[in-house]
């Protein structure tokens, strides 16, 4: 140690310099040796994941960019691709981490057998029942002296005083009755039998002919004891019911089936509803349909299908459906309007069925009349039929096996494939896309004809993000069942191929239609379309948060707005013009508000939304801002516009699956377009 000191400098600063250089020439050292392997490993790795990594759009997996950006065909945010791992996985697999899963929101659900009921929404009113309609005739001329029953409304009963007729010809037919008396009161002493009978028949022809007018046998009979005939008679009611219509006044002149009264009993009800196409196939006589009525919030009524309409209505797609429904203590008022749902329930092989109605007979005509065994309706005497010979399966051999059901939420449906994505058994995190065959939808469920087995664990929730991260990879998917494409890896080429680029462009759009601005329009006018705007605002709102039913009460709003636009104030072709835009808006308002899912109100909002660009352009606005967007990606590919009132795309046709999908294409603020050209691509 001494003689290692006789070499360290004896200043303090210079052993300080001494010990510095003798750290660098170490450092240096490893450096040139290598290093610790740990850390070079680690540098390497974070090189390896910078040239791996590539940004590539979910929805359009051929994207492909070296850089993060946002995808040429619809605007979306690209996402990096990373590698899995080097794990040996099928050509339909894929593994996402714990974290992954939790991002995805991952749910699964175990396929089994249930007995489901597809469930079928109506709408529609009440109305008469026109087997119970009646009407009360003058059934010989003369004049209407008073009217008993002077008001509509009011309920009658067999037998009450209506009206009170003055007739020449019944007071002559009364004279005719009172000799008839005397002749055969006069002929009971006579030696000719065959007098006696001819008498006995005039006075009957003559009994019966005041019957037939309207006279009562009480009538007829204190006629003949007071043997005084009268000018006016009192006509009573042959029927029960309430008066829905006067057609008579007082000191009017009525000839034979001149009509007074229009009377109805409604004891019993009609409640016609619309019946969406794609429901027919579940719709059978005799089923109990369940409905409820604003003025009884909470109760619920019932009936059964008594008649479906053997023809469709081609504007509304819908069939006129009615149903019976018993109304003793008169609480359903005809012009009520209704909602109404109807629970079908399905067997495996998806047939209807009823076990109300099982080894039951029910009747043709009134379906209410329902009994254990053959026999006649109690109403109309037809021979009842078996439920089976009206489409219902026998509900003891449907109940032996459960149809086997998957959520509806689970499969991915594209065309006539459907993809689910199961769950791999013992390999946590891994996920496997199956093509499956679907039976019909009942619900919340779809019936499964092949393609799972009772234990299989689908993915119910996430799967659309599952599949997106499996087209990425360039694996069977969805929307590529062969799989193919680019596969990540090292791509530092930022060029695409030809291949690419012809899959990058922008699909060509439709020409739109050239609409001219219109001059003359009034600063009134257009303060009322602002309103119609504002409420097809609200509209737009509604579907972007996927919300189906505020978006049906703007509807509504939308729809009473427009009967507020007052037309006058338009001449010659701004008229014309303004009558078709209407008629377009009203159409498309009123089977929005009638759709039976988000789906429909969506197909129905597109239309709607072309009526109000067309009116944006062509009447322009007195202060609403109005921004024109195009989605590219709506309706498979078609594409779709609609109309914003801030800059932010808000998709209305994808809602929160590709809020941000979109950009817009045109402002139609103060009535002047500006087209802009962006590629869809978002500010």
């Amino acid at each position: 140690m001494s003689k290692f000191q006789n070499f360290l400098p004896q200043n303090r600063n210079a052993k300080i310099l001494w010990f510095g250089l003798i750290i660098v020439a170490f450092l240096l050292g490893w450096m040139i040796s290598g290093g610790d392997s740990t850390v070079t490993d680690s540098l390497q790795h974070q090189h390896d994941e910078s040239e791996t990594g590539i940004w590539t759009c979910s929805m359009h997996p051929n994207v492909q960019q070296p850089n993060p950006g946002q995808c040429p065909i619809c605007g979306m945010d690209l996402i990096p691709v990373k590698s899995d791992g080097g794990e040996a996985l099928g050509a339909r697999q894929i593994k996402l981490s714990k974290n992954a899963r939790k991002l995805a929101e991952i749910e699964v659900a175990v396929v089994e057998r249930l007995f489901v009921a597809h469930e079928i929404r109506m709408v529609g009113k009440v109305e008469y029942d026109e087997t119970r309609i009646g009407y009360i005739t003058a059934w010989f001329p003369g004049r209407i002296d008073r009217l008993y029953v002077n008001y509509t409304g009011i309920r009658v009963k067999k037998g009450d005083h209506l009206v009170e007729i003055y007739s020449p010809e019944l007071l002559s037919t009364q004279q005719e009755l009172l000799e008839s008396v005397k002749n055969v009161e006069t002929m009971k002493t006579s030696a000719f039998k065959e007098m006696t009978v001819t008498a006995q028949r005039q006075l009957q022809s003559v009994r019966e002919r005041l019957r037939l007018w309207g006279l009562t046998a009480d009538q007829v009979k204190a006629l003949e004891k007071s043997q005084k005939p009268s000018d006016h008679i009192t006509l009573y009611s042959p029927l029960d019911g309430v008066v829905v219509h006067k057609n008579a006044l007082e000191g009017i002149y009525v000839n034979v089936g001149s009509k007074i009264y229009t009377v109805v009993d409604l004891s019993q009800v009609w409640v016609k509803m619309d019946a969406y196409e794609s429901d027919l196939p579940w719709l059978r006589y005799g089923q109990e349909v369940q409905f409820s009525t604003e003025a009884y919030p909470g109760e619920i009524f019932k009936g059964r299908i008594a008649f479906i309409d053997p023809v469709l209505n081609a504007k509304t797609r819908t069939v006129k459906i009615r149903v019976n429904v018993a109304n003793s203590d008169g609480r359903l008022k005809p012009e009520m309007f209704v909602r109404a749902t109807l629970a079908v329930k399905i067997t495996e092989d998806g047939q209807v069925m009823d076990p109300t109605l099982a080894g039951k007979w029910i009747s043709p005509m009134h379906p209410e009349i329902i009994k254990d065994g053959p026999g006649k309706c109690d109403v109309c005497g037809m021979p009842l039929v078996p439920a089976e010979e009206l489409g219902f399966v026998n509900a003891s051999a449907g109940q032996k096996i459960a149809p086997l059901v998957i959520p509806a939420t689970a499969p991915l449906i594209t065309g006539k494939r459907a993809v689910v994505y199961l769950a791999v058994d013992g390999q946590d995190g891994v996920y496997e896309g199956r093509e499956l065959e679907l039976g019909p939808r009942a619900g919340d469920y779809y019936l499964v004809k092949a393609g799972l087995q009772v234990g299989d664990r689908v993915v119910k929730r996430g799967n659309f993000k599952i599949d997106s991260a499996i087209q990425i990879q360039a694996k069977p998917s969805m929307m590529n069942p062969e799989g193919g494409g680019t596969t990540p890896g090292h791509q530092h080429d930022p060029t695409p191929s030809e291949s690419q680029q012809e899959q990058q462009k922008e699909p060509e759009q439709e020409k739109p239609e050239e609409l001219k601005t219109l001059t003359g329009i009034t600063k009134i006018f257009r303060e009322q379309l602002d309103k119609v705007y504002t409420a097809y605002s609200g509209i737009h709102k509604a579907l972007s948060s996927d919300r189906l039913e505020p978006a049906k009460q703007k509807s509504e709003e939308l729809l009473k707005t427009l009967g507020t636009v007052d037309m006058s104030l338009l001449k010659g072709e701004s008229h014309m013009i303004w009558m078709a835009r209407l008629k377009e808006a009203r159409d498309s308002g009123t089977s929005l508000v009638n759709s039976k899912d988000i789906k429909n109100a969506r197909t129905a909002f597109d239309i709607l939304s072309q009526a109000v660009i067309k009116t944006a352009k062509q009447f322009g606005s007195d202060q609403q801002t109005l921004l024109v967007f195009h989605c590219p990606m709506a309706f498979d590919g078609r594409g779709a516009d609609w109309l914003q009132n801030q800059a932010a795309t808000e998709n209305p046709y994808f809602g929160s699956q590709m809020f941000k999908c979109g950009a817009q294409t045109a402002d139609l603020t103060s009535g002047i377009t500006t087209d802009k050209k962006e590629d869809h691509k978002h500010e």
